[in-house]
């Protein structure tokens, strides 16, 4: 369970600094050349792979989710 969330919030570090460098090559190339693209396609793919891994480990019971307060 802890080495579970340890990849997820290492994921989420990788997804935040992918973003962070998306803006910096938007702001220094100013559009001409494709780097910004690949910093936010590379934040997409992580995004949906730490969507992924928690869906999985939830439904596998690895993570408990919180039940809904609406019962």
């Amino acid at each position: 369970m802890l080495f579970v969330k340890f990849i997820i919030i290492i994921l989420l570090l990788f997804i935040i600094a992918s973003l962070f460098s998306g803006l910096y090559f938007l702001v220094k190339d100013k559009g001409e050349t494709k780097r910004t693209v690949n910093a936010l396609t590379v934040r997409i793919g992580l995004s949906i792979l730490a969507i992924v891994i928690i869906l999985i480990a939830a439904a596998t019971g690895v993570l408990e989710i919180n039940p809904s307060p609406i019962q």
